[in-house]
This record gives structure tokens, sequence and C-alpha cells, in this order.
């Protein structure tokens, strides 16, 4: 029989945006962590993070050794990514040397293949890159309804295939998530992130699509973890989506209560399942 790790009492996070690395912290001081730092992006990061943390390092992304020489000053051996970065801006900062010299070497540019890159350089300066769920728990909800109202017979069908659809989509590296209405695809997620997929499904499709968002086979947890939160509610309003569902036990909800709260205001059906393979 084995044990789980213990929680370590010091954590880095390194912090994109949204409201995921403020909840991450949170979380973590109400399990035990006594020593909070940040690497924060500008541009990029609430600078709320400064009330829930420690410390706080600001660097401009596209400075990898600005971040890794952040990590070495923290002095703390573990550290975990929390928020997403707006994947365009990723073509559009100035690199520094080490991230130049990161990307020549890979063969694909993804989010997987990048930030497992990243990752990589983070474990050789002797920092263990945790699972991005750490302290998360409470937010990744398990199998069942979410939602005020249960997915018509439609949706429904919908979101197997969509949840087929994405599940190898995904094995691809290409995305996580697809836009499905009536057995037809409308959009699959590439770089440019879930919302601006909902939104392209929206105008391709009009109202009634159905959102299915999962986590690729044997997904690295410790980055690029599916998320939804309030951010993305907007998005579903505008593409007029009519379902949404996510993993069981794979997916992070920011803000769980309002974003339920709000979906049902849209009168949107919310569910959770099991990989059915």
């Amino acid at each position: 029989m084995t044990t789980a790790s213990p929680l370590p009492n010091a954590i880095t996070i390194i912090a994109g945006k949204g409201a995921y690395p403020r909840l991450l912290a949170d979380s973590a001081r109400s399990q035990g962590v006594t020593r909070m730092a940040a690497i924060a992006f500008r541009h990029e990061t609430d600078p709320v993070i400064a009330k829930w943390v420690d410390e706080v390092h600001w660097i401009y992304l596209g400075q990898l050794g600005r971040m890794l020489d952040a990590l070495k000053t923290t002095a703390i051996p573990h550290a975990v990514m929390a928020g997403q970065i707006t994947p365009t801006h990723l073509f559009r900062v100035r690199m520094d040397g080490a991230l130049l010299n990161l990307l020549r070497r890979l063969p694909e540019r993804n989010a997987h293949s990048i930030f497992a890159a990243i990752g990589e350089e983070i474990r050789r300066i002797g920092v263990t890159l945790l699972p991005a769920s750490s302290f998360m728990e409470k937010h990744m909800p398990a199998a069942g309804l979410l939602s005020r109202r249960s997915p018509t017979v439609g949706e429904a069908n919908d979101i197997r295939i969509g949840f087929e659809v994405a599940k190898t989509v995904s094995r691809l590296d290409i995305g996580q998530t697809v836009v499905i209405k009536e057995g037809t695809i409308l959009a699959v997620e590439a770089f440019e992130g879930t919302d601006a997929a909902i939104l392209r499904a929206g105008k391709l499709g009009g109202s009634g699509g159905v959102v299915v968002k999962v986590a690729k086979p044997g997904h690295d947890m410790r980055f690029d973890i599916p998320v939804i939160g309030l951010h993305t509610v907007n998005s579903i309003r505008k593409a007029r989506i009519r379902a949404v569902a996510v993993e069981a036990g794979r997916a992070i909800l920011l803000e769980r209560d309002e974003l339920i709260r709000q979906l049902d205001k849209l009168d949107v059906a919310f569910t959770v399942m099991e990989d059915p393979q």
C-alpha cells in the first residue's frame, strides 16, 4: 500500500492570468503552506496576487532566464504553474536567449511541448514542478449534473460525440476543446485557446452549440490542465451555447458556485462525465 507524499510547507506559484493563482494560494494556505512566493507576468497576472503571497517577482513574458533566476532566489524547492497565458502573446513578445534556445530545440511547438521543455529547465535548477491540480482538489468536480437543467437527448448525443472527438484531437496535441451542434463539429480548439474557439463556433453555427472540454490521454498534470472560469461564461453567452461538458476529476472549475449560477441564468446544461473508455 502506498501513501501520498506529504504536502510541502512552501511553494512558488508561477502565476498566469485569471483567478486560478489566487484560488490556489488561498487553498494552499488553508492546507498548511506557510510560505508562498509568486512569479508574475506583467500584463498577464492579476496584481491582486500580491495580497495572497509573501513575495512577488515580476517579469515579462518571454524572460525564461529571469524566471529561472527568480526560482533560484526564492530557494523554495517546489513550484506550481497556475493560470493561463494568452496564447498569441507567445508570438508577440521579445524572447530572451534562454527561451529562444529552448524553442530552437523543439521539433514541434505546442502547449504540451513548450511547457514540458520549460518544466525540464525548472527541474535542472533543482525545483520540483508539482501538478497544477495541487491544492485544488475541491475545485475538480466528480461526475454528475451541476446545472439546474439536464442536457436534452440531442445535446447528450453531441456531448458523447464531442467527448470522443476531443480525446482524439487532444491526443494529437492540437487542443482540448471541441464545439459541436447536431452532430457537426463547428470548432476544434487550436493555439487560440478555448474562448476563441467557442466564439468561432458561434459565428459559424449560430445558437445551440455544445462545448466539450477534456484532458488528453496521459495528460501531464503539471501544466495546461483544463480550466473553466467566469471568463468562459462570457464566450458561452456570446456564442449562445446550450450545453457544456467537462471530464470528471480532470478539470478545474474556478469560482465554481458563481460559475454554475451564471450558467443556470443562461439556461445552459452543465455536466461532468467520466471517460467512457
